[in-house]
């Protein structure tokens, strides 16, 4: 069995200053090491499931371990403490907008912490909850989830997405279109939420990143007859 040290040893021969480059201007921060993500998918392929090894990596703070951390731990054996304690060191948009949230969803506890993390005041954790909700509807049946909650949800996403946090506000653009997308019931309210929402404008550090447009997005789903269509796993 691998140990941390051995996969940092690792991670640290296959970084790249050119993948640093990138991704600092993707709100990456230090320290990391630039792996890219197709090698990360290497190890996960090697250890595949590790609930010690990943929490080990991710309390070395490297968003290169963080993020492999996510790929490789066992879900449903991530607890809620361990759960709080990762959205907390959750700095880097990479972890927050999708490791963590990702192992969250997947897990046992994801629907009820994401309702918790919405409410914080530390924006990365406002962001991870969003996402967290966004990969619980893709993943959860329709017959399964709390559809007047989602309605208030979206209630709250149209009072307040315009004076929420920057990152914030992306992650609420992307849980109305989880709702239009995911889960059928709500879509045509998603889209008259979204149209409601108008223009979602989020500052990406220059980067070619943007925007979706929710009804776009939603339309397009609905044009292919994929409305509903749930996803097995949303980590990649």
């Amino acid at each position: 069995m691998a140990t941390v040290n051995e996969i940092m040893d690792e991670l640290q021969a296959n970084g790249s200053e050119s993948v640093k480059k990138i991704w600092v201007k993707h709100g990456i921060l230090e320290p990391f090491f630039g792996v890219k993500i197709e090698y990360l998918k290497v190890i996960q392929k090697r250890v595949k499931k590790d609930y010690e090894l990943a929490k080990g990596l991710y309390a070395t703070g490297n968003a290169d371990a963080m993020y492999l951390a996510g790929l490789i731990t066992d879900d449903n054996r991530m607890t809620k403490a361990d759960l709080d304690e990762w959205v907390k060191n959750a700095l880097s948009n990479n972890i927050n907008e999708y490791t963590v949230p990702w192992v969250a969803s997947q897990g046992k506890y994801g629907y009820e912490l994401g309702l918790e993390w919405i409410d914080s005041d530390k924006p990365h954790v406002m962001a991870a909850g969003w996402s967290t909700l966004s990969c619980h509807l893709a993943l959860t049946p329709d017959d399964q989830l709390d559809l007047p909650k989602i309605k208030q949800l979206m209630d709250r996403v149209k009072n307040t997405i315009h004076t929420s946090p920057n990152r914030v506000r992306q992650k609420m653009n992307g849980f109305l279109i989880a709702v239009g997308s995911y889960v059928a019931p709500l879509s045509d309210e998603a889209i008259a939420a979204a149209k409601a929402v108008g223009v979602v404008t989020v500052d990406m550090n220059g980067t070619a990143c943007k925007v979706p447009d929710a009804i776009e997005y939603i339309m397009k789903v609905k044009n292919k007859g994929a409305v509903g269509k749930k996803k097995k796993e949303v980590k990649c």
